[in-house]
């Protein structure tokens, strides 16, 4: 009995909640809330909100118009743009000079002895049989350095004959350009190799030219990256048979006194720095390589 008497209650109740809760909802006593999202693309932006509640209707509404500038908020129109800049679009010069300098790697391996100062000194680190030492960071500084004591000419025509009327508003960027490119040019021509300008004239099928300024850049520079490294491996090979013939001497004399578990690595590479520092071979070699330019 307490049991029915306990279901029979709950199950009142529960019928009291419903009728409740429906009686409100047909007096509008729950808000009911609606928006209206007008295009954003529009000219005008309006939202509608219209909220009613306790019998009794209530309604706000916001408009916001705004031009055309409210339909991009971030103002992009037909040029580059800086948030906070005076300017509306960046000025094409800055554009051009950070191309120009993520292309200033390519530039200094093509177009400069870089490459050829950089396989030299590779394979002398091999034929020295040290695998560390020099490490790669002071090779390729050395390198540069060496490089730019080489090319400090031909960088001071290139700015008094190109930077300098640029600069003055003499000449346009363009023409600066231009101007910059025949001292490369020339520079180039002298150190490429015949063969290899004719093999890109062939592959390019252009006419033969009749004296190497008249060559384009699109036969003149892979011909002259070939022909760089060609004589930075005929340098390398010629500066590894000296140590070479080092290592077969220490070889054929282990060998020959049954020396069979040392290496002969062990002797030859402090034999083979004692006669490169005797020789004073830092010297003899950038010596020689400096020699190769002039």
């Amino acid at each position: 009995m307490n049991r029915n008497c306990a279901g029979r209650g709950i199950t009142t109740i529960a019928s009291i909640v419903i009728a409740l809760t429906a009686s409100a909802a047909g007096q509008g006593r729950f808000p009911t809330i609606s928006a209206n999202v007008v295009d954003p693309g529009s000219s005008a932006n309006r939202t509608d909100h219209s909220v009613s509640g306790d019998g009794a209707g209530s309604s706000s509404r916001v408009e916001n118009s705004a031009g055309p500038a409210a339909a991009s908020p971030s103002g992009i129109g037909g040029g580059l743009q800086i948030t906070g800049a005076p300017s509306n679009s960046v000025p094409w010069s800055i554009v051009i000079l950070l191309t120009g300098l993520t292309l200033i790697p390519s530039v200094l391996v093509c177009m400069t002895p870089f490459a050829r100062l950089l396989i030299v000194f590779h394979f002398l680190r091999q034929a020295l049989g040290l695998q560390t030492t020099p490490s790669n960071q002071t090779l390729i500084g050395l390198s540069m350095i060496l490089t730019f004591f080489i090319m400090q000419p031909v960088a001071n025509k290139i700015y008094a004959d190109s930077f300098v009327p640029m600069q003055g508003g003499q000449i346009t960027a363009m023409d600066a350009l231009t101007r910059a490119e025949a001292p490369i040019r020339e520079f180039m021509s002298r150190y490429v190799r015949e063969k290899d300008v004719a093999l890109f004239i062939e592959l390019a099928k252009e006419p033969r030219p009749a004296s190497p300024h008249d060559l384009s850049m699109r036969v003149l520079l892979p011909a002259y990256i070939l022909s760089e490294l060609k004589a930075g491996f005929q340098i390398g090979t010629v500066l590894f048979l000296p140590f070479l013939i080092v290592d077969m001497v220490v070889a054929s004399i282990t060998t020959s006194v049954g020396m069979f578990q040392l290496p002969p690595v062990v002797i030859s590479t402090p034999l083979k720095l004692l006669l490169f520092l005797i020789v004073d071979g830092w010297h003899l070699l950038i010596g020689s390589l400096m020699r190769s330019f002039q």
